[in-house]
Formats: C-alpha cells, sequence, structure tokens
C-alpha cells in the first residue's frame, strides 16, 4: 500500500524525492528543494527562492530546511548534497 498515492504534495508534508545535488554556479536544480540533506558537513553557498545568495556552515548529515533553487560550486565545501523535493 502506498500511503502517498492519494496525497496532494504540501510544502508542510514530507518531500517525495531526494535527488542528488552538484552544485553549478550557472545552473538552477531541475526543482526547487524543500530543504537540503548534507552528508559531509561544512560551507553550502545557494541561492533561496527568494533570490537571495546565502552561505552556510552546516554539520555531518544535516537538513538545512530552507527553500533552494540552485547550490553554488563557489563557495561550496560540503559534499554528498541532497535536494528534498516535491516531485
Amino acid at each position: 500500500m502506498n500511503p502517498f498515492a492519494n496525497r496532494t504534495g504540501s510544502l508542510s508534508g514530507p518531500a517525495t524525492d531526494a535527488l542528488p545535488v552538484t552544485p553549478d554556479d550557472a545552473t538552477d536544480l531541475p526543482h526547487i528543494a524543500l530543504a537540503l540533506y548534507v552528508e559531509t558537513g561544512g560551507e553550502i553557498s545557494v541561492d533561496t527562492v527568494r533570490g537571495e545568495t546565502r552561505s552556510l556552515i552546516v554539520a555531518d548529515f544535516a537538513i538545512l530546511p530552507i527553500g533552494v533553487r540552485r547550490v553554488r560550486a563557489t563557495g561550496t565545501t560540503a559534499s554528498g548534497i541532497h535536494a528534498l523535493v516535491l516531485a
């Protein structure tokens, strides 16, 4: 039984997929991320859904609950980044 079968995606509900992210200074993510999951901590530079560029320090196995349209290569040292999305 699939508990998501008859459910409408919601910003307050769980993501429906986790997509690997390759940081890129010029390309947006294929889907806006509800949050990011980071396996190996470090600095992460992102463009938010509001169009602001932010740099944050995150720990290993962190979930960053912010809407993200782009993860920038410049300024990002964290790795194993996944976009949590409604796809």
